[in-house]
């Protein structure tokens, strides 16, 4: 069932299940069929404990601490890792904590045995920094982070009373300097009175001769200052005199150059209106010309010029003819091709369509035989389960089910029937015995058997036997010795 899930400001969403090769994060989402979620939540957790550690000179101490620690919730690794972490164990449970707590301890043991006792004390703060970058080092790997980390004044183990006695000596030697620093204090004061004063009279005799000193200095400033003026005002007077010179050759010059302009200008005039004269005569008389140019061109040109314009005419008339009778060639021969290419397009979309008809009936065909073959088999399956899996008795049956036994009587009957045989059944004498056991009886038999197998023989292949079967020397003959025919059959011969 398809669910949508939110997850509260403090939480994430948890997703695994199908189409997530792993787990999934978000505030929100759809939840599809075949997909679990569970919630978890991000924010911090203050861990409280004990540490006992000991130093390097082997001597124990206590370390209490308090460490804020929870996920870093701007890194999606670490948010992963936590979570994996949650999967098998809840928030608060004794499994995380102890965790934490083992790693808390084993860092800080490891790092107090690599100090003294007095680099603990008096170093709290970068012991405090080794076991926060330590521990966090750890805390990797499980997504977490200490975001605080107070650890509380160090307390001696009973027994061990290190803290209370070096907190004795610091607090005596601390009197004891405070006593030095009440004595140095008032030799200070004392000294500092009698520098003072000394330093007082220094000052007002140095003050003295500083304002003399700087009074005639301002004197021979302000005598200077002056000086420097009165010299800056006559240079500025002999500068202004030049400047007025210099203007007045500059307005000379161009009074000369003006009136030079002037009269350069009144010749140009005087020019200019000579040479338009001549130009305006120059255009008369080249109308002129032009007027009888044209005057010929009218006169023998004219014919000249219809005639070039018909000649025009007709070879564009011929060539426009010609043109359009390219462009419906060309247009009969596209047509015609195109003609073509639908015949060949109908051709390959019958010929296409029919083997498409064709792969499709063989793949039906084929389909057919597939199920036929199977039911074939859950058949004959079904049939050897019925006879308890006797092989000889399932031939057995399909043989007698499929009509083979009378197939092969109507084979035999019709290969016999193309040979025309000739069947002789013959017997000499009644059967019955004299009962004396005389032994020569049977070589009697045989013997009597003899002229009727000859003649059978005979009769049969139309082979005679040879002269030396016929009978011993100066014997009778053999139609003697033959008892009388019974019966005969056409084709078929029995003697009794």
């Amino acid at each position: 069932m398809v669910s949508y899930r939110v997850a509260k400001a403090s939480e994430y969403l948890v997703i695994t299940g199908c189409g997530i090769p792993d787990i999934k994060l978000a505030k929100k989402a759809w939840i599809l069929p075949g997909q679990t979620y569970s919630r978890f939540d991000i924010s911090p957790v203050n861990y409280t404990f004990e540490v006992q550690a000991m130093s390097l000179e082997k001597l124990p101490f206590v370390l209490p601490a308090v460490f804020t620690i929870g996920p870093k919730i701007d890194d999606h690794d670490s948010l992963l890792k936590y979570a994996k972490l949650l999967s098998s164990h809840e928030r608060h449970a004794h499994e995380v904590r102890d965790l934490v707590l083992g790693i808390i301890e084993g860092e800080t043991r490891v790092l107090a045995t690599s100090m003294t006792m007095e680099a603990v004390f008096r170093g709290a703060k970068e012991f405090k920094q080794e076991v926060f970058d330590k521990v966090q080092l750890e805390l990797n790997q499980f997504g977490l982070w200490i975001y605080n980390a107070n650890i509380k004044q160090l307390v001696d183990v009973p027994g061990h009373e290190y803290f209370s006695y070096l907190g004795q000596k610091i607090q005596k030697e601390a009197e004891n300097q405070a006593k030095i620093d009440v004595a140095e204090a008032k030799m200070k004061g004392e000294v500092g009175a009698k520098l003072r004063q000394g330093q007082t009279i220094q000052t007002a005799a140095k003050i003295d001769a500083e304002t003399k000193i700087v009074g005639t200095q301002r004197q021979g400033e302000g005598k200077k200052e002056e000086l420097k003026v009165n010299a800056e005002i006559k240079i500025f007077g002999n500068q202004r005199d030049a400047d007025v010179a210099e203007t007045n050759a500059e307005l000379a010059t161009k009074k000369a150059g003006w009136a030079q302009s002037a009269e350069l200008a009144q010749v140009e005039s005087v020019k200019a209106v000579a040479i338009k004269e001549a130009e305006l005569q120059r255009e008369v008389e080249l109308k002129n010309a032009l007027t009888q140019i044209e005057k010929l061109k009218a006169r023998y040109l004219s014919k000249a010029s219809v005639e070039y314009d018909v000649k025009v005419q007709e070879a564009n008339w011929e060539l426009y003819k010609k043109q359009k009778q390219a462009e419906a060639v060309l247009f009969e021969k596209q047509k015609a091709a195109d003609a073509q290419k639908l015949v060949a397009e109908a051709e390959f979309f019958a010929k296409q369509q029919a083997a498409d008809g064709e792969l499709y009936a063989k793949k039906k065909e084929a389909e057919g035989m597939v199920a036929a073959a199977e039911a074939q088999g859950v058949y004959v399956q079904t049939l050897l389960q019925e006879f308890n899996g006797n092989y000889a008795a399932l031939r057995d049956y399909m043989m007698i089910n499929g009509g083979m036994f009378q197939e092969v009587a109507k084979i035999n009957a019709s290969a016999v029937q193309g040979l025309q045989p000739k069947i002789s059944i013959w017997t000499n004498g009644d059967g019955s015995s004299s009962g004396n056991g005389n032994c020569t009886e049977g070589f009697a038999e045989v013997y009597k058997t003899l002229p009727r197998l000859f003649q059978t023989v005979e009769e049969q292949t139309g082979m005679t036997p040879p002269s030396w079967l016929a009978g011993p020397p100066n014997t009778q003959k053999s139609e003697e010795l033959t008892p009388p025919l019974v019966g005969r059959v056409t084709n078929t011969q029995r003697w009794v």
